[in-house]
């Protein structure tokens, strides 16, 4: 899915949501343990419930990596339930170097090898170009890269100033040379609030992927004051508000009203830019 693409599913469906299967066995209702696949049955309801409320769906790779082949199998039968019309997200948080991150970048975007076709991936920077530029080899897909994120462990790394810059601000601008807004987003998490102001500083343009909203704390408003641009460029993202909003029969039913309590929310903000 391009830029354009993107722009004209939030246009349409007036949200800039990402809805997060973080799929939990152990948190899923009871009544699913029935079915011989009990996760993937959970991530169609949510997905059945939710994909015209929303313009994308994350997957966080490892809560089906644990579980071995059988966690594999739920993830490529996840992925080939997405609806064609969102952005699918492998948030796999990759990052090694030469042949390896090659191989890592096979796994999501080379559907003759995996089964799997995602329209982008979470790449960590830390180790720099050549462990970025495999997954920029693939035309069309997108790399999300961490660039400033919201748990307290961000200080350590993230937050270090070198001279006049802080070392993720450092991150955005090296990377900016790497590829351009149509091809490179980056993730900025949602309780930073004025951070996002540093953020575009470095990246006007480009569409930021934003998690935290929701169970973790952040604010819609807050993020949209300080990060969006005239291409909303936000893709927002909640998982544990939404898909365990019940954990009774009606779950899907419940993670769609909180969908549609987070898609209202968007479209007042949208409106201010005109969408």
């Amino acid at each position: 899915m391009n830029r354009a693409e993107i722009i004209n599913q939030i246009k349409k469906k007036k949200s800039f949501l990402a809805v997060g299967l973080d799929t939990d066995l152990n948190k899923i209702p009871k009544h699913l343990l029935k079915y011989e696949n009990p996760v993937l049955e959970f991530n169609k309801q949510i997905i059945d419930a939710t994909q015209d409320l929303c313009i994308s769906y994350k997957i966080n790779t490892a809560f089906y990596e644990c579980n071995g082949i059988q966690g594999w199998k739920s993830l490529i039968d996840t992925y080939k339930s997405l609806p064609k019309d969102t952005f699918s997200i492998a948030d796999a948080k990759r990052g090694d170097i030469g042949n390896t991150s090659a191989m890592y970048a096979k796994a999501f975007f080379d559907p003759q090898s995996s089964e799997m076709d995602f329209d982008s991936v979470t790449v960590a920077p830390y180790m720099g170009k050549d462990s970025v530029t495999p997954f920029l080899s693939f035309t069309d897909k997108w790399v999300i890269l961490l660039a400033l994120t919201s748990n307290e462990g961000s200080h350590d790394f993230q937050q270090l100033k070198d001279g006049e810059s802080k070392f993720f601000e450092h991150v955005i601008q090296k990377s900016s040379e790497w590829a351009d807004a149509s091809r490179l987003m980056y993730v900025v998490g949602a309780t930073r609030g004025e951070g996002f102001l540093a953020i575009r500083k470095q990246a006007p343009d480009n569409f930021l992927l934003v998690p935290g909203v929701g169970a973790q704390g952040g604010s819609l408003e807050e993020v949209c004051k300080y990060g969006m641009n005239k291409d909303c460029g936000l893709i927002v993202n909640s998982s544990r508000a939404i898909i365990y909003a019940s954990s009774g029969e009606d779950f899907a039913e419940r993670a769609r009203e909180e969908a549609q309590k987070v898609q209202i929310e968007m479209a007042k903000e949208l409106s201010k830019i005109g969408f």
